[in-house]
């Protein structure tokens, strides 16, 4: 998806910007008034404008075309999208994420929303579908994949685990002797430990492997039985207490379990390829009119 959509979000900044100034100039100046001035030299409305068109306008107008002929293929084509292929999609990426919580962070920290998510989803799906016909994939590039990559497809023993970090070991004590009362071991987290990258998830670190965690922190949260929740386990960073939620064993890699993923992987790896040979092939079907060539070239 990231070779459709790696200079989407820029190139609608772009265009944004450039509507927005545009309009914004025509409203409150006049031909001739300066938006700037140097030593009382002006720079007018009309310099700043023509230079960002300049600037940005030929990849911006060349991505809105590439656009267009995927919409209009996509007609040709009775390609539709559903509203369950695209909850399917979203569905996977809250998988690989770990869950609802972790995807919506993500969401944020990537300052987008579902609903552009979705769209985005919706635009690669639907050139997934118009290229897919002509990518074939043959069982040997499967296998030489899988062989050139068996370290991604191995998985390596993991556990799933909180805690509860805190400095002083009075108060540990105190934390222990409330769980062990019957307290809500995330609520407590929430309250009193200091880990302030697993407070809020109430203590979850989520899955890991050793080689992550501090040797004693490790030492117990893989021998530790699953729902059980550990003695106090010091540590150069305080006082844990430690909660096994999960636990996965280590597999070795499969080639039969891993074709559908490595499918996926050298269909997105085609695709790119693929895509510019497609886009070029499909603009000499179309009657298109770039004003704008004329004006920066």
């Amino acid at each position: 998806m990231a070779f459709i959509n790696e200079n989407k979000k820029l190139v609608s900044i772009i265009v944004v910007l450039i509507l927005a100034i545009g309009v914004f100039l025509s409203l409150a100046l006049t031909n001739d008034k300066a938006i700037a001035k140097i030593n009382g030299e002006a720079i007018s409305k009309d310099e700043l404008y023509e230079k960002m068109v300049k600037q940005y306008g030929p990849d911006t107008v060349e991505q809105i075309i590439a656009e267009k002929i995927v919409a209009l293929e996509a007609k040709k084509q009775k390609i539709i999208i559903s509203d369950a292929e695209l909850n399917g999609e979203v569905d996977k990426l809250k998988t690989s994420y770990g869950g609802e919580e972790v995807f919506t962070q993500m969401l944020k920290a990537n300052n987008t929303s579902l609903d552009d998510l979705k769209a985005d989803l919706k635009n690669y799906l639907t050139l997934r579908k118009l290229l897919e016909p002509q990518i074939k994939i043959t069982d040997e590039e499967l296998k030489a994949y899988f062989d050139q990559n068996k370290d991604l497809f191995g998985e390596v023993e993991q556990v799933k685990a909180s805690h509860i970090l805190v400095e002083d070991e009075a108060i540990a004590k105190d934390i222990k002797q409330k769980l062990t009362d019957g307290a809500d071991f995330a609520e407590l987290a929430k309250e009193y430990s200091t880990d302030v990258g697993s407070k809020e998830n109430g203590g979850q670190l989520g899955f890991f492997p050793k080689g992550t965690m501090v040797t004693e922190f490790e030492d117990v949260a893989f021998t530790l039985p699953m729902n059980q929740i550990s003695d106090l386990v010091k540590s150069d960073y305080g006082y844990h207490i430690i909660k096994v939620e999960e636990k996965k064993e280590a597999k070795e890699a499969n080639f039969d379990d891993s074709k559908a993923d490595i499918k996926e992987t050298l269909m997105n790896q085609k695709m790119q390829s693929e895509y510019s040979i497609w886009l070029e092939g499909k603009k000499k079907d179309y009657d298109i009119e770039n004003s704008l060539a004329s004006i920066v070239g």
